[in-house]
């Protein structure tokens, strides 16, 4: 599907369909307004750039009061391999001391990503914290971590689709794909 100087000519063969994505995300919706019920105002935290596709369909689904900030962080750059060193490249806008959190991801694989920010996020009092994952691939797991609520669980394999990239492409697509490499 893509070739460049610097990139394998590689394949995208669909994994999870929208029409999957879209039900998935329905029904966690209900499942973050049970736990929440109450709140003043939800503070959705979407970590950039790969979930900003699931958080925009998240929040529409959700019959609660919800404020959106971003928070980016790095483990990857353009490499299919983490790095397992976390930097945070973008800081939240606004205060969550006392306030109900949802951190948004698009996908858990080693694990330190997700460690890294509820650890951080944490460290602010917020009143709540709570994470959804739309993907989560335990078998590449190296620290202790899950996130409250998980869209798919799926094998190792490298994914693009729906917000996720390769090298800052394929986010466009409305599925997710798993990327073989020709």
């Amino acid at each position: 599907m893509a070739e460049t100087s610097s990139q394998p000519a590689y394949v995208i063969d669909e994994m999870i369909s929208a029409k999957a994505i879209a039900a998935k995300i329905e029904e966690l919706s209900k499942a973050i307004e049970r736990t929440f019920a109450g709140t003043e105002k939800l503070v959705v935290v979407g970590l950039l750039r790969g979930s900003f596709v699931f958080i925009a369909d998240l929040v529409r689904e959700l019959d609660l009061d919800v404020e959106v900030d971003f928070l980016e962080a790095s483990s990857y750059g353009d490499s299919m391999e983490s790095s397992r060193e976390v930097r945070i490249l973008k800081d939240l806008r606004g205060e969550i001391a006392g306030r109900d959190v949802l951190v948004v991801e698009d996908i858990v694989d080693t694990g330190y990503t997700l460690a890294h920010v509820v650890g951080f996020l944490n460290a602010r009092a917020p009143k709540r914290l709570e994470s959804i994952a739309l993907l989560d691939k335990p078998s590449r797991r190296e620290i202790e971590v899950k996130a409250t609520w998980t869209g798919f669980e799926i094998p190792d394999e490298f994914v693009v689709g729906y917000g996720i990239d390769y090298a800052q492409r394929n986010r466009n697509l409305p599925f997710i794909g798993k990327v073989r490499f020709t």
